[in-house]
């Protein structure tokens, strides 16, 4: 069985082959609905060695590695610079199972344009290998957009920046270093101590994604290579962090933060609250003993604006809600201020409901509405102000690069829609009907009265004003195409 497929991209030869060699092009052209999970990305397309295992995406202790590795290994007598690579499977059971081979070639198309071509030979159903292109064409035809727009550190009038992120094993700091390592910058893994990115790790993200504030996290397992270890990772610990951490760093990204997810005990809520408001303020004072040498993106969540606001349109400029969230996200915010009012440009990334099917609440929504058991949550009134994660890596992405991006940003997609809605489109992607409702008292079984009230009930209709006023393009602003994207739903392009 075999797969011959291509597609036109409107960029250079050199740039798609730019792309493909860089660290962090097979994190992000690994589809989120396949169960194979990047650990190591190959060194070099000539004859390297790239690694991913088999991880369930959902939440906590289920997000586990359940078989062996596989290992792709580069065929140097099919390499050919710029134009031509070869992978072959050489793990087992794997290559016995499969004969899994895959060519991919760049050549020259029209109009300055290039064709990628794949082709695999493998005991794998096309039906499957067809949703994977479907899936890397687009996203890689969008991140070379977004890096030309303004991400690029290749190009001759753009620096290269050097960027230290916290939290950078997580649904979104993967995401987030996977692109700019494309885009050609520097990355810096700031790792607690006792183990770099294998202890410690956490994304304020990873879990938030599946609530309406965004402020929680999950520990992933992506591992460091370990050849690039000491260049490319540097220890913080978060009560004390050293001087000189942040040296020669241009722009420091933080996402670490507790897990949201659990009842909203007295001490689950103190563990939030301060895994996030003294580690970000003593990182800000680090920011700010730099002399405005270093800018700061700092995650936050559409928490802020309290879990009932109805209707209401929420941009930027919205009063602080009320709730529990709602003051650990304003203080997490004004822990900021060190860097802020030394003269540091300091943007915080509001962050809603992250769509991926890698982590967060997707993959468990998705599980459900497969069975036919899908339905919507309470009376399903409530608004629900999301955003796929490819368009919330590309407003990190902007506001690492972007000088005039400063203060607050909504983090959400453009059209939020109602629980309902949401229900609707998830069961039209995937085909199944959505009738059975949730009883509106069910999260509270998990999450207690408050929690359920403050994540999974809550009714936030939430713009991204800031963005808007700067023209910028989202990827996916309707939420039918996010989830056709993140659940291997597209149809296979032949140009883009």
């Amino acid at each position: 069985m075999s797969i011959d497929v291509s597609c036109t991209v409107p960029v250079g030869p050199a740039e798609a082959w730019r792309y493909l060699a860089a660290p962090g092009a097979l994190r992000r052209l690994s589809p989120p609905f396949m169960s194979l999970r990047p650990v190591h990305e190959a060194s070099s397309l000539r004859d390297g060695e790239a690694v991913l295992e088999p991880r369930t995406a959902l939440p906590g202790p289920l997000a586990a590695r359940f078989g062996p590795r596989w290992v792709a290994r580069h065929d140097p007598q099919g390499f050919v610079d710029g134009e031509r690579f070869v992978d072959r499977c050489v793990s087992e059971p794997y290559a016995t199972a499969t004969g899994w081979v895959h060519v991919h070639t760049v050549t020259a198309g029209p109009s300055a344009a290039t064709m990628l071509g794949d082709r695999v030979e493998a005991r794998v159903p096309e039906p499957m290998l067809a949703r994977v292109f479907a899936y890397r064409y687009r996203q890689m035809a969008a991140d070379l957009d977004t890096i030309a727009q303004f991400g690029s550190a290749a190009a001759p009038a753009t620096k290269p920046l050097t960027v230290a992120v916290t939290g950078a094993s997580g649904l979104i700091g993967t995401a987030v270093t996977a692109l700019l390592g494309v885009a050609g910058h520097r990355v810096i893994r700031l790792a607690r101590p006792g183990g770099g990115l294998n202890a410690g790790r956490d994304d304020a993200g990873r879990d938030g994604a599946g609530s309406h504030d965004g402020a929680g996290n999950h520990d992933d397992d992506n591992a460091v290579d370990p050849a690039r270890a000491h260049r490319s990772e540097r220890v913080w610990d978060p009560a004390a962090p050293a001087p000189d951490l942040l040296d020669g760093v241009d722009v420091l990204v933080h996402l670490a933060g507790a897990s949201i997810a659990g009842r909203f005990t007295g001490s689950h809520l103190r563990k939030v609250r301060d895994s996030r408001i003294d580690p970000t303020r003593r990182l800000a004072e680090l920011v700010a003993a730099r002399d405005g040498s270093t800018a700061m993106v700092c995650a936050s969540a559409v928490g802020f604006y309290g879990a009932d606001r109805g209707g209401e349109p929420l941009s930027e400029s919205a009063a602080n809600g009320t709730g529990s969230l709602a003051a650990i996200v304003a203080d997490w915010e004004r822990a900021c201020e060190p860097a802020r009012q030394a003269g540091a440009r300091v943007v915080n990334v509001r962050t809603g409901l992250v769509l991926s099917a890698a982590g967060g609440m997707l993959p468990p929504l998705a599980a459900i509405t497969r069975t036919g058991l899908g339905g919507r949550l309470g009376s399903g009134r409530q608004w629900m102000s999301w955003i796929s994660l490819d368009d919330l890596t590309d407003i990190y992405l902007r506001a690492i690069v972007d000088p005039a991006l400063a203060g607050v940003v909504n983090g959400t997609a453009p059209e939020p829609v109602t629980n309902e809605d949401f229900t609707r489109e998830l069961g039209a992607v995937l085909h199944r009907p959505t009738v059975v409702p949730v009883p509106g008292w069910a999260p509270g079984l998990l999450l207690g009265s408050r929690g359920a009230d403050e994540l999974a009930l809550a009714d936030q209709r939430v713009l991204p004003h800031a963005l808007t006023e700067l023209d910028h393009h989202f990827r996916y602003p309707r939420l039918r195409e996010a989830l056709e994207h993140e659940l291997g739903a597209e149809s296979l392009p032949t140009a883009l």
